[in-house]
């Protein structure tokens, strides 16, 4: 199911033997484009922290009741490594992180999540951990959804809009848009478009620029949030001629 983020942003984190806080960040991995982090404000139950959790514990929201459980138990999470989450996460501080919960790391395997697709699915076997030791992994991927949110979408010819929100593969915990904002040039109209169709990203001026121009962004589909089915990502696609639409 897709979501928005800032559908999930706000939602109670439920652990196994009660309440932690709200969501109030989530952290992606701009290699692969994949939710790494919940963000969640315990302040509440712990006075000035913030914590991570990881979708490798999150199960189904409880959309009426505006609730996410995770499966862990509040000790857990008190216990867990003190991180400093408003600060750019290094290798090591995922790695102390897994190692604390005894989970196969993300990044050791050649899927979304490793060794498997989906972030829930068991692991019956620990993964090679000196993969961690790698140039690649210890240059960090990972960006704060909260940060990105204004970033400015450069279309071929010129400035598009910003960015306003991401739609979430839930189950996968992959980014399948990103919402751009056109106020300032389709009167309030808002558009999406997919990491697949992003050339590159100016992460120290702010900028996304995509492969496609300001004419053809202009005539393609709006986005509307009650409309978004297989039937608009169908026409999204074929509009921009894509043709690897997961249908």
């Amino acid at each position: 199911m897709l979501r928005r983020m800032k559908d999930l942003k706000g939602l109670a984190i439920e652990a196994k033997d009660g309440d932690i806080g709200a969501a109030n960040d989530f952290i992606f991995d701009d290699k692969a484009w994949t939710v790494r982090y919940l963000v969640v404000d315990t302040s509440r139950w712990l006075p000035g922290r913030k914590v991570l959790i990881s979708p490798v514990v999150v199960g189904q929201a409880d959309w009426e009741g505006k609730k996410l459980p995770v499966s862990l138990t509040r000790e857990q999470v008190q216990n867990s490594p003190d991180i400093r989450v408003d600060e750019a996460l290094s290798a090591q501080d995922e790695i102390k992180y897994f190692n604390y919960h005894g989970w196969p790391y993300y990044w050791a395997g050649d899927r979304l999540w490793g060794p498997v697709a989906l972030p829930q699915v068991p692991i019956a076997q620990e993964v090679d951990r000196k993969t961690v030791l790698t140039e690649e992994i210890n240059k960090s991927h990972l960006r704060s959804m909260k940060e990105v949110t204004g970033y400015t979408i450069q279309a071929t010819d010129g400035e598009i809009g910003q960015v306003y929100d991401f739609i979430i593969d839930d189950k996968a915990w992959g980014i399948r848009y990103m919402v751009v904002d056109t106020r300032n040039w389709r009167a309030g109209e808002k558009v999406i478009v997919a990491p697949a169709w992003i050339a590159h990203v100016d992460w120290q001026h702010s900028n996304v620029y995509v492969n496609f121009s300001r004419a053809s962004i202009k005539s393609g589909p709006e986005f509307d949030p009650e409309k978004l089915d297989r039937a608009y990502e169908r026409q999204l696609y074929e509009h921009y001629g894509r043709d690897n639409y997961n249908a």
